[in-house]
């Protein structure tokens, strides 16, 4: 891989612009790892977290489902060839003519978490009976408990056909038995609907947020748990996911050129092409934390070569004037 970057700087002396590499060979590394550890649960990669059809078609081939939140999404995944039936549309707020455009290419299967989503679904889909609907419990767009049961019955009355309940516990948790909880009251939304002599639901979405570290084990092994515990003798259930980063965040590698440096006595300050205004916004929406690695043998700890070689405090800065624009603060290089 490091090979391969060093080219592409040769190649592009005079632009020294950032850049990514995907590495297609990789791909299959995260789905076998999570086919292993969730063999019933089918992933529906979430097109949002990185929209690179080079990726994507990658995905695709490998069979994975997508999750779509718009128009666009579901446009770039239907170019590849994927069927309708293979997408979700898991937005819980969408704009109507976004709906009217699902149900005409016939992506039929998506959310809802509000009364006045009902009522668009109810509008813009001429088939309306045919449509699927879930009820989201999760973070963001959310309903609560207390809501569920309005919820269900307006869907019913908008002969909308609800498939199943979805629920999100927030991207990159880090508390793995929330699961436990969302599938527990999951479980009670859907004994709910059966009381109402609604048709029995058959999907159970949980989520995304998944993290390719090695908390994963853990946290499948509490929803494997949570799922036999809460539906170990429901006929005919579908699990389903809506993983990101999972799959996303291991084969790509951003390269960015250093522009400018400062150094005050053991501190070495360095600018870079890129920051959290471009591709490292993450660390400001995300909480993420980068890995940042050298490029020059010389100066990677991670190179035998270098080994005993003398270390500095480190701060890496985007190159915007804000001093928010901060990729790595005191880092050991």
């Amino acid at each position: 891989m490091t090979d391969f970057m060093r080219s592409i700087i040769c190649s592009k002396q005079e632009t020294k612009e950032p850049f990514y590499v995907l590495d297609l060979g990789a791909v299959t590394t995260p789905m076998d790892r999570w086919t292993r550890a969730l063999p019933t649960v089918q992933p529906y990669y979430a097109v949002k977290c990185n929209p690179n059809l080079n990726f994507l078609g990658a995905m695709a081939a490998l069979g994975t489902n997508f999750d779509c939140a718009s128009q666009a999404e579901i446009e770039s995944i239907l170019s590849l060839g994927v069927s309708p039936d293979r997408i979700i549309f898991a937005n819980p707020c969408k704009a109507e003519s976004h709906i009217k455009y699902a149900a005409s290419v016939g992506v039929n299967l998506t959310t809802f978490d509000s009364i006045d989503e009902i009522k668009k679904m109810q509008c813009k889909n001429g088939t309306q009976n045919d449509s699927g609907a879930r009820c989201p419990l999760g973070s963001k767009f959310d309903a609560l408990p207390e809501e569920v049961e309005t919820l269900l019955r307006a869907a019913q009355t908008a002969q909308l056909t609800v498939v199943g309940i979805s629920f999100h516990i927030g991207s990159a948790s880090t508390d793995s038995f929330a699961y436990q909880q969302a599938i527990a009251a999951a479980k009670t939304a859907f004994e709910m609907a059966t009381k109402l002599g609604m048709r029995q639901m058959s999907v159970l979405n949980i989520g995304g947020g998944f993290m390719a570290n090695s908390q994963f084990d853990e946290t499948a092994t509490v929803v494997k748990a949570a799922i036999q515990s809460c539906f170990g003798n429901y006929s005919g259930l579908t699990v389903i996911a809506e993983p990101g980063r999972f799959f996303a965040e291991s084969v790509f590698t951003l390269a960015t050129n250093i522009i400018s440096k400062r150094i005050r006595n053991e501190l070495r300050e360095y600018w870079i092409s890129d920051g959290i205004y471009g591709s490292l916004n993450c660390i400001i929406l995300d909480n993420a934390i980068v890995k940042c690695m050298p490029l020059a043998l010389t100066s990677n700890l991670e190179n035998p070569a270098c080994k005993g070689s003398r270390t500095y405090n480190l701060t890496v800065f985007g190159p915007t004037c804000d001093a928010l624009d901060t990729a790595l603060k005191e880092k050991i290089v």
